[in-house]
């Protein structure tokens, strides 16, 4: 019994400590998912905590759940608007990338570290992908706001890229222990069925998992349960029949996460508590699992490694994988910097041990090492590069909370609460009389100021910093978005050093726009509007983009589909 409660203290403790770091560490710039490396290394043989433990499977089973659900939340959050711009580079970079990245680090693994070249591409295979948990979890931050090309293209490669380097990990582990039997064919052949599988079980099982939660009258805290074990067994009948286990559950979250689903709210924000909790275990779990005494001997071949892979290996693959996607040079740059290592390489390091590979050791510990110089150098530069790269859009959203409401007979229904800024086009009116500018059965149902709910009566015109809580159909939430983010003054200083000084119409004239500013005309103008000038150059514009015309800047500050709605003009410095 003394050992039973001894282990509960031990993950009582390791867990609080991990939480109150996220705390701290923002504000010092540290990778979070670092500190909970760090917390498991210090808690391990070396360190002050002097837990020994070794055990390769139990680590695995538990890292590859977590992933498991990781993946899942990714999927639930990513929005499938983003694909318009995202999916097509991120695709690219999922498979071309990785296996580009592969090829290289393998080169330079089997010449630092004296190995076969089948060991070397091995290596390579293991950091061969970016980290779903590094990129949803850095890519989230309040710190960093990207436009969406940027953050779509980061965010679905970290979430479809790891069935390719789990499919490369696989291979060479299966041609080094049989190097006359399996080749190039039957490697082809796997490659095929985990993705072929991997994609029909994940859409088929959230199609399975989206109707059971919306037809099944279940109580309102089994329908969180219900998601998360749907996606688990997901993962475990499309690993168990040999296709890719972390495709189809990042495709069926994809799926549940971009339909109408009863309790959605309450489901997103379990889902958001259970993701973290598994960050934290499976990064912990991982730390335990080094012994940091054995990563000396590995610093300079490390290092060098790690470099190759930040400086050489993950530019490379980038400029190759999206250069028929027509990136600005900038946003690649970005791309390349943000390829972030983190708990994946660690998984597919204990595939060695798992098969009994001689040089599984050393596979663990090069792996761990990079990760560690990777979260170091990358983790803790992210919002840095963006606002040096000129990529860092100004944050607009009001909304600050939702929670789902099942109306008898009715569903779809949330209370969505926003917060009125100092620029807000709202201040000084009536919310009574605002309610007629509401999208049809939205109403008010709370206004809160400085801290107390004020009864209807007392409610007065609207302030800055007012709270406003409306009953709404999760069809209208755009609508309601855009009503309460319009800026009173569209140029506010806070967006006019990004957007400029100006907001012109997109159908404004180019001719006139040159002659107002002198500024040369570019040959063959002739009628051409600002938005004709954009769709020449960006066919697929978001929010951020800009457009050089002489000296000034065109820059997009709305967009509806493949057309921009509203540009900003910036002038000389």
């Amino acid at each position: 019994m003394d050992l039973t409660h001894q282990l509960i203290l031990l993950a009582g403790l390791l867990f609080l400590v991990s939480i109150l770091a996220t705390v701290v560490t923002p504000r010092v710039g540290i990778p979070l998912l670092l500190v909970f490396l760090l917390v498991g290394m210090l808690a391990g043989e070396d360190g002050p905590g002097g837990i020994e433990f070794d055990n390769y499977p139990l680590a695995h089973l538990a890292a590859t759940a977590a992933l498991a659900v990781i993946l899942f939340d990714g999927g639930m959050r990513t929005s499938i608007q983003s694909f318009r711009v995202g999916l097509r580079p991120a695709l690219s970079l999922a498979t071309v990338g990785v296996l580009i990245t592969t090829a290289i680090v393998g080169t330079l693994s089997a010449w630092l570290l004296d190995l076969s070249w089948a060991e070397g591409l091995l290596v390579g295979a293991i950091v061969g992908s970016t980290d779903a948990a590094a990129v949803f979890s850095l890519l989230h931050t309040r710190a960093v706001s990207l436009n969406e090309r940027v953050s779509a293209a980061l965010e679905i490669e970290s979430g479809t890229n790891d069935p390719m380097a789990v499919f490369s990990t696989l291979a060479l582990i299966t041609y080094l222990q049989q190097p006359d039997s399996f080749g190039l064919p039957a490697a082809l052949l796997m490659l095929v069925q985990q993705m072929s599988l991997g994609a029909a079980i994940g859409l088929a099982g959230g199609w399975l998992l989206l109707h059971g939660l919306n037809r099944l009258p279940l109580g309102d805290a089994l329908y969180p349960l219900l998601a998360l074990f749907g996606g688990l067994t997901i993962f475990g009948a499309t690993a168990t029949l040999g296709g890719s286990g972390f495709l189809a559950v990042y495709l069926a979250g994809l799926l549940l996460g971009n339909r109408r689903v009863r309790s959605a709210a309450g489901i997103r924000r379990f889902h958001d508590g259970i993701a973290w909790m598994s960050q934290i275990g499976m990064f912990v779990i991982l730390g335990l699992l080094v012994s940091p005494h054995r990563l000396l001997p590995l610093v300079v071949p490390g290092l060098a490694l790690s470099l190759g892979l930040i400086l050489i290996a993950r530019p490379i693959a980038v400029g190759l994988s999206i250069a028929p996607f027509r990136f600005p040079w900038r946003e690649q740059v970005y791309i390349a910097w943000v390829g972030l290592r983190g708990s994946v390489p660690i998984v597919l390091a204990t595939y060695p041990w798992l098969a009994g590979l001689d040089s599984a050791e050393l596979f663990f510990n090069i792996a761990f090492f990079i990760v560690l110089v990777s979260l170091i150098v990358q983790g803790s530069t992210v919002a840095s590069a963006a606002r040096l790269l000129g990529l860092q859009v100004p944050p607009t959203s009001a909304r600050i909370h939702r929670v789902d409401i099942d109306l008898p007979g009715q569903r779809g229904f949330e209370v969505v609460s926003y917060r009125l800024s100092r620029n807000s086009r709202l201040i000084g009116s009536d919310p009574h009389r605002l309610e007629s500018r509401l999208p049809e059965f939205s109403r008010i149902v709370c206004l809160a100021r400085k801290g107390h709910v004020l009864d209807d009566r007392a409610w007065g015109p609207l302030q800055a910093g007012d709270y406003l809580s409306l009953l709404a159909s999760q069809a209208h939430l755009p609508a309601l978005d855009q009503l309460f983010e319009a800026p009173r003054d569209p140029v506010e200083p806070a967006a006019r050093l990004y957007y400029g000084e100006f907001v012109i119409s997109p159908q404004a004239p180019l001719a006139d726009l040159c002659e107002a500013y002198g500024v040369e005309a570019p040959e063959g103008i002739g009628d051409a509007t600002a938005e004709d000038l954009l769709s020449r150059h960006l066919p697929h514009p978001v929010v951020g983009d800009r457009l050089r015309l002489g000296e000034l800047q065109l820059v997009i500050r709305k967009v509806d589909g493949d057309r921009p709605t509203e540009i900003g003009l910036r002038l000389p410095h």
